[in-house]
C-alpha cells in the first residue's frame, strides 16, 4: 500500500480548479487594465500641462 503511494507523484504547493484559474485570469487582466488607464491618463496630464509643470516661482 505506502509503495503504491510512493509511485503517485505528488503535486506541490496549491492545485487550483479550473473555476478559480479562469478567476485569477480575469483579476490579472483587470488589474493590467486599470494599470494601462493610469499610465495613458498620467500622459494626457503631462502632455496638457506641457513644459510649463517645470517652471516654479522661487
Amino acid at each position: 500500500m505506502i509503495a503504491a503511494m510512493a509511485d503517485k507523484p505528488q503535486p506541490d504547493g496549491i492545485v487550483l480548479t479550473e473555476a478559480q484559474k479562469k478567476s485569477r485570469r480575469q483579476r490579472s487582466i483587470a488589474i493590467a487594465w486599470t494599470l494601462g488607464v493610469l499610465v495613458v491618463l498620467f500622459f494626457a496630464v503631462t502632455l496638457v500641462k506641457g513644459p510649463a509643470v517645470l517652471v516654479r516661482p522661487m
